[in-house]
């Protein structure tokens, strides 16, 4: 099964990479680093073509209010239709437990709106809620 990691350079991403090849996937590592980025939408088709499902552990690079709603909003949005076009069947985030009670949270409040994003595209997905 093809598994495209968003974030998989990073130190969640990379490792879930390495266990998903270990399993016998074929884990495709997807970030700036590897000519991917999600902000821009570059490299995203390529990436995606012929993936199973897309797994986001991305992270924003400020946690500046503005700019972490700003990054998760527009992420996930050129995912999501990166994904559609792909033909991507299940869609994978990582989140964060109790992002919903905490509303003072910027970056919570970030979180808590890729979630809808997720939740309203008609994808197929999973939200993975860690601490």
């Amino acid at each position: 099964m093809k598994i495209v990691v968003i974030g998989g350079s990073g130190l969640i991403g990379s490792k879930l990479v390495e266990r998903l090849g270990a399993q016998g996937h074929e884990a495709v590592p997807a970030s700036p680093k590897t000519g991917v980025n999600t902000l821009t939408g570059e490299g995203l088709a390529e990436a995606l073509a012929g993936a199973d499902v897309v797994v986001d552990v991305s992270n924003s690079p400020s946690f500046e209010d503005t700019a972490v709603l700003e990054f998760f909003e527009t992420s996930t949005r050129n995912l999501l239709a990166a994904a559609t076009d792909a033909g991507v069947g299940h869609y994978v985030a990582l989140s964060v437990v109790g992002s919903d009670r905490l509303p003072d949270s910027g970056y919570l409040r970030a979180k808590v709106a890729q979630e809808k994003l997720i939740t309203a595209s008609g994808i197929p997905y999973s939200l993975v809620h860690a601490t």
